[in-house]
């Protein structure tokens, strides 16, 4: 089985929430990243997910889902850390890519993981990245297995930007609407969110 593991990056500290925690706001009754979680697993995919720690609160909504949690004691010193230790994580003999997924983006569903994931398969490349309907790229990303060790040179807080604009082969998958860069960093962004969900 050519596995594409789904690593769903949730080490951040919502410092932009002014005291709230992004990735336990609601959406459907259930916290994000317990709602994100779900969906990737219904990929039937393995699933891991980077915390702060293992204890952290986020931890509790994932309890009994059956992924896998990654500490990320050193998260403060930026989104690599979080790619770092994911990434050693999941390392396996029948890894061909991993889907990196930031968990504050609701809107991004299942069958969106599905079809890039079938996309991949179909046509393999360096890196695969989510792009909105006026393709500007944004996430998921898939990144293949072979470049897992330049993950782990990566720093700072640009996650694998730099890596991925190195490589040769990438290509963008369109996502509908603008889904693919809609991340939920502040409460504004939250009450927007909801206001566009009534509609």
């Amino acid at each position: 089985m050519n596995t594409v593991p789904i690593l769903l990056l949730a080490a951040g500290a919502s410092s932009r929430m002014r005291g709230g925690d992004k990735l336990l706001e609601d959406v459907d009754g259930h916290p994000c990243l317990r709602v994100m979680a779900i969906r990737a697993i219904e990929t039937g995919q393995p699933v891991f997910v980077t915390l702060p720690a293992l204890d952290h609160p986020r931890g509790a909504c994932l309890s009994d889902l059956g992924v896998t949690l990654v500490p990320v004691p050193d998260a403060s010193n930026g989104m690599s850390c979080s790619l770092k230790r994911g990434f050693a994580a999941l390392q396996a003999a029948d890894v061909v890519a991993a889907m990196v997924l930031p968990a504050d983006m609701p809107d991004i569903e299942t069958g969106d993981m599905v079809r890039m994931i079938a996309d991949f398969h179909a046509a393999p490349c360096d890196a695969l990245q989510g792009a909105t309907a006026s393709g500007a790229l944004g996430h998921p990303t898939l990144i293949a297995a072979e470049w897992s060790d330049r993950i782990q040179t990566l720093t700072g807080d640009k996650g694998a930007a730099k890596l991925i604009a190195a490589l040769q082969d990438t290509r963008s998958f369109t996502l509908d609407s603008d889904r693919a860069r809609l991340d939920l960093d502040t409460p504004e962004d939250w009450a927007k969110w909801r206001a566009r969900q009534r509609r």
